[in-house]
């Protein structure tokens, strides 16, 4: 597990998009093979989606052959619901982009059969060989997705009942009316997000805080569902000054040090790659 610490939401959500950027563009997708990630809806990604769609508009990046799976949905409103997640991805981000809406994968908390549609997005992923690239956020109570505290680590896609903070925490969004907010939700699991080639998690905020030391400082616990993420090879926590509040300085110095070894080493990469195509192109005029 690494951790990348930015000033603010906005210098968290330009890295991530770079990020996630760069390993599309070294995928190079096709029609036949094309790159698959994994996305989340609430205010964390939105500073990561912001600048995705900058990127897409310079022309230095496209979702023409990107497949997205969303990681849950409410149970029971419309996809047209002004706070369905599916209306939040196409509002903040799939409409700003250059993705064909076939290509785009959310669960429906509407049909008969809510096993059979989370079995069925479970061999959907499969289908396309997994998912390269999972973003995520995390919950004040450390949760991912919608795998609230107590959740199994060994979960897939699957129906969830959400915890009344989970719900308090949603009720801005439907005008603070406790009463609106969904009580239940499909979600991927914690399994299917470990799963995952590599993840991402951005994490900003005060409120975010104590989460996040205890999924980094903390043993793995099915009481904070983020924490699972130290059994992924290759898991990226990008967070804000203010998330690391309730980390030890010495925990934020040892990842800020491996910060720049990595980056010294990716530039030495880099300028060693430069020579290699200096000497071919002078043996090639000689």
């Amino acid at each position: 597990m690494r951790l990348i610490v930015r000033e603010d939401p906005a210098a968290v959500g330009d890295y991530i998009a770079n990020y996630i950027a760069k390993r599309i563009n070294d995928f190079v997708p096709t029609a036949d093979k094309p790159f698959v990630l994994g996305l989340p809806t609430g205010s964390s990604p939105i500073p990561t989606y912001k600048a995705l769609i900058k990127l897409v508009k310079a022309e230095k990046l496209t979702f023409k052959h990107v497949v997205t799976f969303n990681m849950d949905e409410y149970v029971g409103i419309p996809r047209e619901h002004p706070e369905s997640y599916h209306t939040f991805m196409f509002r903040e981000f799939f409409s700003h982009i250059d993705i064909p809406p076939s290509q785009v994968n959310i669960l429906d908390g509407t049909v008969e059969d809510l096993v059979e549609e989370c079995n069925s997005y479970e061999e959907r992923i499969k289908a396309y060989g997994g998912i390269d690239l999972f973003l995520g956020g995390i919950g004040e109570d450390g949760h991912i997705a919608f795998n609230e505290p107590g959740s199994s680590l060994a979960s897939r896609t699957r129906i969830k009942t959400l915890a009344y903070d989970t719900i308090l925490a949603n009720a801005r969004f439907f005008k603070d009316d406790v009463s609106a907010v969904p009580r239940m939700a499909l979600t991927v699991g914690v399994a299917t997000i470990l799963d995952s080639r590599e993840v991402i998690i951005a994490v900003t905020g005060l409120r975010k805080a104590l989460a996040l030391s205890k999924g980094i400082e903390g043993g793995v616990n099915h009481l904070w569902t983020f924490s699972a993420l130290q059994l992924h090879p290759w898991a990226l926590i990008v967070v804000d000054e203010d998330a690391t509040s309730e980390l030890r300085v010495k925990t934020v110095k040892y990842f800020k040090s491996i910060e720049r070894v990595q980056d010294e080493v990716e530039r030495n990469q880099a300028q060693l790659k430069a020579n290699k195509i200096l000497l071919k192109q002078m043996a090639e005029l000689e």
